[in-house]
């Protein structure tokens, strides 16, 4: 398979850092470009919006801006950045958005790790996450789910 673009969802768990390191290796491998994005999920932000009496746009405003920053610090500590090709904050349901975007980019791989920032447990480390899931199921393009520890060439 020839590579040129792969989608690395980020949601800033331990797991997805794993991910991202795979990407790494798989992008500089293939000589391949990464765009990495991060999904605000828009019904988190109307249960914050709800229990703080804030108006939802509000509540985005600030979850895209710490967003933001939080990718700042997350890339600041990985060694990989002339990889990305752009780094994206989107808002929706996550693998809707996920779905869209890889599209629209005519991404050759998404690449996503195991279990999400909600944790894992005995369930998850048995089944793949609802996001990874539904992502797999809308899109044509092949789908690498990454579960933690997992290394390039590592047998």
């Amino acid at each position: 398979m020839n590579l040129s673009l792969i989608v690395v969802a980020v949601d800033f768990s331990d797991c997805s850092a794993n991910a991202l390191k795979y990407a790494r290796e798989l992008a500089g491998n293939n000589k391949c470009e990464l765009v990495l994005m991060h999904v605000i999920d828009s019904r988190k932000a109307a249960c914050i919006a709800q229990y703080t009496k804030e108006p939802v746009e509000k509540v985005r405003e600030r979850l895209t801006n710490q967003t933001k920053q939080t990718f700042r610090k997350f890339l600041s500590e990985w060694d990989g950045e002339e990889l990305v090709k752009e780094t994206l904050v989107s808002y929706g349901p996550p693998f809707q958005e996920i779905a869209v975007k890889a599209r629209e980019l005519q991404a050759d791989l998404i690449l996503m790790g195991g279990y999400g920032s909600r944790g894992k447990g005995q369930i998850d480390e048995i089944f793949f996450g609802s996001t990874v899931e539904k992502v797999i199921r809308l899109l044509p393009c092949p789908v690498l789910c990454v579960p933690i520890g997992w290394e390039l060439g590592a047998s």
